[in-house]
């Protein structure tokens, strides 16, 4: 029997989680640029990839090599084999993207897919806004696709979120209003002060909102500063 969850490579983050990522559900992190949410993908699916699973990753902002490598280490050609990358150039290619997945999916009798991931879910949103209610439900739509494989094949997504400022609300939010909030069922923000990024639960369904440990980014990965 599969265990309910996944390594994201980082102890400090499973510990996070409760484990690491959640099958069967969309985990979202959200942050300023630069505050670590592609390292952290990068790490999940190099963790994905060194048990030998096969990893779908969709990147909207351009897909860092040398990152990757570095993460990998030795073993970079090799997991590059069963890293099946896709950068979208629009918000239509990114839904279509989605929807592919599944036929890669399919053929994972020998080296099964064991992550999917969009890096980020809203930077070709974002370029759209002004199409209105539109974009927002092609999004939902889009996030709803990729829960259903997640669902169907009994594995985690991992999506990334830019954030803006709630004017209403007086704080900074992800991006996709609140049907991307409540689609992802575990919310994380990353915040970034000087050198130091701290991971904070959002949402979780079953641990305290506000848990939180910093960390720094290094060569291959990071290093976790504190936390509880």
């Amino acid at each position: 029997m599969k265990p309910d969850r996944v390594s994201t490579g980082s102890p400090a983050l499973d510990d996070l989680l409760g484990g690491g990522l959640e099958r069967r559900a969309i985990t979202q992190i959200y942050g300023e640029p630069a505050s670590g949410k592609s390292t952290l993908c990068l790490l999940a699916a190099v963790a994905s990839l060194r048990a030998g699973n096969r990893v779908i990753y969709i990147d909207t902002e351009g897909f860092s090599v040398e990152r990757f490598v570095q993460i990998s280490g030795e073993s970079a050609g090799e997991f590059a084999d069963r890293l099946y990358l896709f950068e979208p150039l629009d918000f239509t290619q990114q839904g279509a993207m989605i929807a592919d997945a599944e036929g890669l999916i399919r053929k994972g009798d020998r080296d099964p897919v064991g992550l999917l991931v969009v890096d980020s879910v809203t930077a070709l949103y974002r370029t759209e806004l002004g199409l209105g209610r539109e974009t927002v439900r092609t999004l939902s739509h889009q996030m709803i696709k990729l829960l259903g494989l997640a669902k169907k094949y009994d594995i985690p997504a991992l999506i990334t979120n830019q954030i803006y400022m709630d004017v209403e609300r007086d704080r900074v939010a992800g991006l996709g209003g609140t049907a991307l909030e409540h689609i992802s069922k575990t919310i994380i923000r990353l915040e970034k002060r000087d050198s130091v990024r701290r991971a904070m639960l959002v949402k979780h369904r079953s641990r305290p909102e506000g848990l939180s440990f910093d960390f720094l980014i290094t060569d291959d990965g990071i290093r976790r500063l504190s936390g509880p």
